[in-house]
């Protein structure tokens, strides 16, 4: 299902979203409560929301009433900033596959369980079934720099990594048909639909209610793609996906015109 771009904002993700924008500088708490105002966040909230991301290490506070992003949201930082160049991560596919196997790492510990489902999610690999993950092995990263990346994410140090894996015809058709392709076509015709709409319309817009529509379609079509699993030419129409990232950057630039002017 399609993310509704209008849903209501939580205080934690535009906090997030806030500091990384400012990364590596800081930003003091009376700017964030100030642009959180612009979504009808009360200032309670933008405090609470900020307690709870240093208790957990996604933000610190360097110095008292100023806030910068945490050492825990390093990772998830840089997979964040690196959506206009996904398609520079990626390489011709010859068929094989990449495979994470977590079966021996257990499942009772539900907070690493989801913190590993989520790397290898946003990693774009698909559950492949008892403990099997898998992806189209046509990534540019060495396997160093991969499971550096997915255990910058949360995949424990302990998965085994094969990359280079060919399956027999029955496992490879059944490996091809776990992500859903059309659904994720139907999502990059979405978003640059929604995007040219709202570039029409933000043109009438205050700078507030420009500022306000923007992040908030902007952020979920990065949403959308930062957790694209990035598949080959041969799985998904790699064209389409290539103009939803081409517009998001026309549409990033515009967004980011209306938030500098706001102090």
């Amino acid at each position: 299902m399609l993310h509704n771009w209008r849903d209501p904002v939580s205080p934690r993700s535009l906090a997030l979203w806030l500091l990384s924008t400012a990364a590596p500088a800081s930003l003091p708490a009376s700017s964030l409560i100030g642009r959180a105002a612009i979504f009808g966040i009360e200032p309670a909230a933008v405090r609470v929301a900020l307690g709870r991301l240093v208790r957990e290490g996604m933000a610190e506070q360097p110095e008292r009433g100023v806030y910068a992003l945490g050492p825990a949201a390093v990772a998830l930082h840089a997979k964040a900033r690196s959506w206009m160049r996904v398609e520079e991560t990626v390489r011709p596919w010859a068929g094989a596959w990449i495979v994470v196997l977590t079966h021996q790492l257990g499942r009772s510990d539900r907070s690493r369980l989801q913190r590993r489902e989520r790397a290898l999610r946003l990693s774009g690999f698909a559950h492949a079934g008892a403990g099997t993950w898998v992806r189209a092995d046509n990534l540019r990263q060495s396997m160093a720099e991969l499971r550096a990346a997915i255990g910058g994410l949360g995949l424990e140090p302990e998965a085994a990594v094969l990359a280079g894996c060919v399956a027999e015809q029955a496992q490879d058709g059944s490996f091809r048909a776990l992500w859903p392709a059309a659904a994720l076509e139907e999502g990059y015709r979405h978003w640059l639909g929604e995007m040219a709409a709202s570039e029409a319309r933000v043109a009438g817009m205050s700078t507030i209610d420009a500022a306000r529509e923007t992040y908030l379609l902007g952020q979920s079509v990065l949403r959308a793609i930062n957790s694209d699993p990035l598949l080959p030419a041969e799985l998904v129409d790699v064209a389409l996906r290539r103009a939803m990232v081409t517009a998001m950057k026309r549409y990033n630039a515009m967004a980011l015109g209306h938030w500098s002017s706001i102090a």
